[in-house]
Formats: C-alpha cells, sequence, structure tokens
C-alpha cells in the first residue's frame, strides 16, 4: 500500500470515528435483550415526563472513587438518567455531583437528605474506609424529594419515576384503611402505608351509624378483621359499591396457634356469608404447599438445643399468576396459612377474575387439624394442585353502578404488626397488595415498575434422582469437554505434522 493511501484511509477512519462520538453526545440508546426489558423505560414513566409541566432537576450526588460492585450501579443509574432526558423532551435535566470534592459539596448533600455509607478502598495493598454517596434530590419549582441512597438490588425506574410524580401531583386521590373491627393501624401496615403514600393520601376510617363511607375514596382497604361486623357496616359497605366504589379485602376465618399445634376454624364475624352473596365462597380449609417457606424450629441433639430449618407446608409461596395487572411481574408471595376460594357467576353483569394460585404439588386440609413438626411429607399429601387463592371481581358489586372487589383469602400477609413487635415482610407481598389497591383506584400506570426486575426465582422442586443427575453432570461435562477438545486438537497436530513430513506444507 503507498503511503498516501495509507494516509488517507487513516485520516478518513479518524473522521468517521470523530463523527460517530459527536453523534453520541448528542444521541443515546442502548439495546435490551433481559427477559423483563429491565433496561427500556416503560411506557409509564414517558406518560409521567409527558404530564410534568415544569422543568424537573436531577441532582445525582455519586462518589466517583466506588467499589467495583457499586460502580455498576453508578453507571446504570447515568445510563438511565440519560435516556429519561432524552424522551423528556426539555422537562428532565440531570447532573452529576461528587460530593467528596470537597467539604461544602458533601454538607450540602447531606442537608438535601442523602445518605453517607461506609465502603472500603483497596488501595497499593491497603484498605481504607471512605464516606460514599449514592443518591438523588428531585426538584421542580419549590417542591423536592429526595432518594437517599439507591438500592442494588433494582428498581431504580420506580424509584425515579415515583419521585418525579409525587412532586408533580398536586391532589393525591384519597384512600382509606377501614378499622374498628381488629384490623391493623396505619402503623401496623407501615410497609404498605409507605409505598401507597407516594400516590394517595390513605387515611383511616371507621364506619359509623350516622354517615355513608365517603365516595371520595377512590377505594377502601379492609385488612385481618377479627371483630363481628355489623351487619349496617355490610350495608354501608354495600351502598359505597353500589355508587361505584371499588374494595380491597383480605380476610380468612382461621385461627391458628402453633404453640399449641392446632389448626382451627374461627369465630364467624359475618364476612363469608356476605362474601357468598358476592358470588365468592371461602372454603374451612387449610391450603398446604410443597412450595413453602421454612420456619426455624429447636431440636435437641445429644446434650445440645439447635436452630434448625424445616419446611411447613402451611406457609404456601405462591408462584402461578394468571395475566393480569395486579399480579403483573410478581415473582412469590407469602400467604401463610391460607383458605381456598371457589367462585359462582353472580349474574351476567358480574366478571371474575382469578389471581393467584397455589403450585402443582399442592393440596389442602380441612379444619380443624394439628401440626405435627416432625412430619416427613410425602407426594401423596398434596392431591389438590392449583388452588385458588385471590381473585378479582369486576360488575355490580353493591347495586346498578359497576365496581371492583379484590379478595385476598389472608388476612396478615401484609401485617407487620404494632410497636415494638414489628416486622417486615416479604417485598412481593407489599407489592401484591400496592398492585391491588392501583387496579382498584384508577391504575396509575405505575404497576409494571413496580414490579420491574427479578426478585426472587425459587428452584423447581427435585427429587434425589434427578437432584444428583444435575449435580455430577455440572461436575463431569466440562472435563469431558475439555478431553473431546484436546483429542480433536490432537488429531488435527498430527495430521499436519504428517503432512509437514511428506513435503505436502
Amino acid at each position: 500500500m503507498k503511503k498516501s493511501t495509507a494516509i488517507t484511509q487513516l485520516i478518513i477512519i479518524t473522521a468517521i470515528v470523530a463523527v460517530v462520538l459527536l453523534i453520541s453526545t448528542k444521541f443515546f440508546f442502548r439495546l435490551d435483550f433481559t427477559e423483563g426489558k429491565r433496561y427500556t423505560l416503560s411506557q409509564a414513566t414517558e406518560d409521567v415526563l409527558n404530564e410534568v409541566e415544569d422543568v424537573v432537576t436531577v441532582k445525582a450526588y455519586f462518589t466517583k472513587d466506588l467499589p467495583p460492585q457499586l460502580v455498576n450501579i453508578r453507571q446504570e443509574f447515568e445510563n438511565l438518567l440519560a435516556e429519561y432526558e432524552n424522551i423528556s423532551n426539555g422537562n428532565l435535566v440531570f447532573e452529576i455531583i461528587n460530593p467528596n470534592e470537597s467539604d461544602e459539596l458533601e454538607q450540602q448533600a447531606q442537608q438535601n437528605g442523602i445518605s453517607p455509607f461506609q465502603v472500603s478502598i483497596q488501595e497499593k495493598d491497603q484498605a481504607r474506609q471512605q464516606r460514599a454517596y449514592l443518591g438523588l434530590l428531585i426538584e421542580m419549582g419549590d417542591k423536592s424529594e429526595a432518594i437517599p441512597m439507591l438500592r442494588p438490588d433494582g428498581g431504580m425506574e420506580y424509584a425515579l419515576t415515583t419521585a418525579i410524580k409525587k412532586i408533580a401531583v398536586e391532589d393525591k386521590p384519597k384512600v382509606a384503611l377501614i378499622n374498628g373491627h381488629g384490623e391493623p393501624s396505619l402503623n401496623g401496615v407501615v410497609q404498605l402505608a409507605q409505598q401507597l403514600a407516594i400516590l394517595y393520601d390513605v387515611e383511616p376510617y371507621t364506619i359509623t351509624d350516622t354517615a355513608d363511607i365517603p365516595t371520595y375514596y377512590r377505594s377502601i382497604i379492609m385488612l385481618e378483621p377479627k371483630d363481628t361486623i355489623p351487619a349496617n357496616d355490610l350495608v354501608k359497605i354495600d351502598q359505597y359499591l353500589g355508587q361505584g366504589g371499588n374494595l380491597l379485602l383480605a380476610y380468612n376465618q382461621l385461627a391458628p396457634n402453633l404453640q399449641q399445634g392446632m389448626l382451627a376454624i374461627g369465630n364467624d364475624i359475618g364476612l363469608k356469608a356476605w362474601l357468598s352473596e358476592k358470588g365468592i365462597n371461602l372454603q374451612d380449609n387449610y391450603v398446604i404447599d410443597a412450595q413453602c417457606m421454612p420456619i426455624t424450629v429447636q431440636r435437641r441433639q445429644g446434650p445440645f438445643v439447635v436452630n434448625q430449618q424445616i419446611q411447613l407446608p402451611y406457609l404456601p409461596l405462591i408462584g402461578t399468576f394468571e395475566d393480569h395487572p395486579i399480579v403483573k411481574g410478581l415473582e412469590s408471595v407469602v400467604l401463610p396459612f391460607a383458605s381456598s376460594i371457589s367462585y359462582a357467576q353472580k349474574d351476567s353483569a358480574t366478571q371474575y377474575l382469578p389471581l393467584a394460585f397455589t403450585s402443582e404439588m399442592s393440596g389442602t386440609q380441612s379444619a380443624p387439624t394439628y401440626v405435627d413438626i416432625e412430619k416427613e411429607w410425602a407426594e401423596s399429601d398434596f392431591t389438590a394442585p392449583n388452588q385458588l387463592v385471590a381473585i378479582a371481581a369486576e360488575g355490580s358489586l353493591g347495586g346498578s353502578s359497576l365496581s371492583k372487589m379484590v379478595f385476598i383469602s389472608n388476612g396478615s400477609f401484609v401485617t407487620n404488626g404494632e410497636g415494638e413487635q414489628q416486622q417486615g415482610v416479604n417485598e412481593d407481598n407489599v407489592n401484591f397488595a400496592s398492585n391491588a389497591v392501583d387496579w382498584l383506584s384508577d391504575d396509575t400506570g405505575l404497576i409494571d415498575l413496580r414490579t420491574k426486575g427479578v426478585t426472587n426465582r425459587p428452584l423447581e422442586q427435585l427429587d434425589d434422582a434427578s437432584r444428583n443427575m444435575y449435580k455430577w453432570g455440572n461436575f463431569l461435562l466440562p472435563i469431558f469437554l475439555v478431553l473431546i477438545i484436546g483429542l480433536i486438537r490432537r488429531q488435527q497436530n498430527a495430521r499436519k505434522k504428517q503432512k509437514w513430513i511428506q513435503g505436502n506444507i
């Protein structure tokens, strides 16, 4: 190649690279091959950005020097911000700030609600501790919302979009949490209350004889009632439904007592007959499922007492869902001591939508029954697969107007407890209830975002023979492949050597 030709080609290639780099600074795109399109902005995000009437400013307080596992999170979110800016038509701008550059920037980050955390930095074979920041401040006009720290397990788009939605909404729709029948308070369902508070004003409400349930409530929520519900309260709920109101009801008439080993049926508080009038029948049984949550029990081994985890089928791990917005994207919901549900068509104007089922390896046990912690469960115990445990209904549930209802056959699945007895609940349990409220209260479009990304993928239940086959297969197959490739290469080299000796190459 002539020198002049080589120089010309080098100039052309350099010019092409420069043009591509220039274009890339103006346009941002990336290809998304993930199963759930985790890195593709949803329609809900685009709708929120299009509805914003003022410019949203995002200040990303990101420490520059982070450990490798956190660098990926920072880079992923920087790419996400670029996509937001790209589709917002000027409604969103962002800036990246490194608070570690000065004490003033660190103070500014903390004043804006960004929480520092400690990371270990490796330098010249030595580790040092450093304060790091990975949070956001979203501002619009005189309103602001902070995300103190990005979660490493995903949910970035949901966190950012809901923060924007929260400061953009002028008047939040109202939702009522019914109390007065032994239901938990707002503090007793703190995870659910915090999540709903992003888009709704959630208010405790007690039904009275003198006033109707206000129709400005988009939906009402009744969780785990324990006391008898007066007939007048049920009439008030019917009147609310008859005026187009919507209801989320989580209840089962069971009374489990693991300390005494007894699983009984509780007192009838009036809801079972009321549900039957709506075409929904709650069975007097306990659902059991081989796909379940373990519990920790104490067992004696010689002179020692040790904690051991055992599977308890009365704590089914629900992972079979219908194609419905309420359950879309959910991975697993824990419904301890649930009952099975059946339904019968009430009238032609009512539609029933099954939502969640137990697994293929499930069944039921009639109550009352005893719990045997030492029991070795067999396949023959699970002879009634796919028990229905959650259902939605839509139609004339309380009168002539169309209304919606979601019924879940467990009352405590989102209950944290009161005071010092509070415990965290499974994240998908909270997502399930929140999605139901969204569907009942005129879908906000954020259901898909709330459950975007994988949270849990339980392994399929395998017998011992299959488990051993997969284990030894994973161990031996790579060795056999290496040996086969080695033999093939050896034969190829032998043929080349023979040809070389014969003077053919």
